[in-house]
């Protein structure tokens, strides 16, 4: 079974304001070790209850577009049910239901299969909690 599941775990550091990472050149790196030449599935997985993955464009402003619209789907107000934390941190827990704490994409030939414009991004909206961990597993053959 280790010759066709692989798995790492990425701690980051989201800092202090709502981001979106780039984990891009993450995955990558970790395909090259785990998967070369191969065929099979990166799974991306955030096992925290307030952040997401998403594939999306990053650097032509896309991210900063994302954290907007979350903001006005999801204003840091006192609407929420959730009220422990910061204010407005109710949202934080409604983001992963938008934005999934996952996300599974192939892999052909130890590379993975993104469109040209398109990243994988951990999303954290969640201030308080500065530290994430991130699964990154290869399943192939």
């Amino acid at each position: 079974m280790s010759d066709s599941f692989t798995t790492t775990v990425l701690n980051i550091t989201t800092g202090t304001a709502e981001s979106v990472t780039d984990l891009t050149r993450d995955c990558a790196e970790f395909l090259t070790r785990a998967a070369p030449g191969r065929d099979g599935l990166l799974n991306i997985f955030v096992p925290h209850a307030t952040a997401g993955i998403a594939v999306l464009e990053t650097g032509a402003g896309s991210d900063d577009d994302l954290l907007a619209a979350l903001h006005h789907l999801l204003p840091a107000d006192d609407r929420w049910q959730h009220r422990h934390g910061s204010p407005g941190h109710g949202r934080d827990h409604v983001l992963p239901a938008l934005v999934p704490p996952h996300a599974t994409l192939p892999v052909i030939g130890g590379v993975l299969e993104l469109g040209t414009w398109q990243s994988v991004c951990l999303v954290d909206t969640n201030t308080s909690n500065t530290n994430r961990s991130v699964r990154l597993s290869f399943l192939g053959q």
